[in-house]
């Protein structure tokens, strides 16, 4: 079984997470262009999965429209809230505390080459672990992530995915909303879709959740989707303060 190393970085400013995130990403793909370039320098690629709980922050995507950020500069200096374009696809949406983020850094030429597959694995990681706590869900039409009551007039979204990908190798991943602060989400039109609602798994089962049983669901779920071993990480990412 393929090898995945995986790293818990905590609750991290989405910049200093989307850089560490950036370098391994970069790593990998500089190392698949040596080994094509000159197969004597050859070495095996290192799959990543980084977990990570950001600061309050919104990202709009490549795909994205700025005005669908719904307030200012000033709002969201009052509010505490970030904001960065960034290099996903998707539109835009928020992140912060209670939410899980998950960014595999795979090498698809271990797995198979089809990123839409390889979204229909993540949005699966999801639906496994929302199984776990006796939630059905499931994929809307057309639209990316994981939803409950799909179809249905009370259709809402749980957790959002947003990926990039070069030569195979992806950044970026899935927001998956376990004790999240729905509040902020009124700022924004979430995913670029405005006719639907967002949740939260403790909104659905009326109790705070521990994150830590989640975020082993979540590991669980992808070993076996994704056929690999989560291992410990030999590149931990160092806090800024440490």
């Amino acid at each position: 079984m393929k090898e995945v190393q995986f790293q818990d970085i905590g609750r991290v400013g989405y910049k200093e997470a989307w850089d560490f995130q950036t370098q391994l990403f970069e790593e990998t793909v500089d190392q698949k262009l040596v080994n094509r370039k000159t197969p004597e320098q050859a070495k095996e690629t290192t799959d990543h999965l980084i977990f990570v709980e950001h600061l309050p922050v919104f990202t709009l995507g490549k795909s994205g429209k700025e005005d669908h950020l719904l307030v200012d500069e000033a709002r969201l200096k009052r509010e505490g809230i970030e904001y960065y374009p960034v290099n996903r696809g998707g539109d835009i949406t928020y992140h912060g505390p209670g939410q899980i983020v998950g960014y595999p850094i795979l090498d698809l030429d271990h797995y198979f080459t089809d990123i839409h597959k390889y979204l229909r694995y993540l949005e699966e990681v999801v639906i496994s672990t929302l199984r776990f706590y006796g939630l059905e869900s499931g994929r809307s039409d057309g639209e990316t992530g994981v939803w409950l009551d799909a179809g249905t007039p009370f259709a809402r979204k749980i957790c959002a995915l947003g990926v990039k990908a070069s030569r195979w190798t992806t950044m970026h991943g899935f927001a998956f909303n376990v004790n999240t602060d729905l509040s902020h989400f009124v700022h924004i039109v979430p995913c670029g879709i405005s006719d639907k609602a967002v949740t939260s798994l403790h909104i659905e089962l009326g109790r705070e959740i521990d994150l830590n049983e989640v975020k082993d669901q979540l590991k669980k779920n992808f070993e076996q989707q994704f056929g690999c071993t989560l291992v410990p990480s030999t590149q931990p990412y160092k806090h800024e303060n440490s």
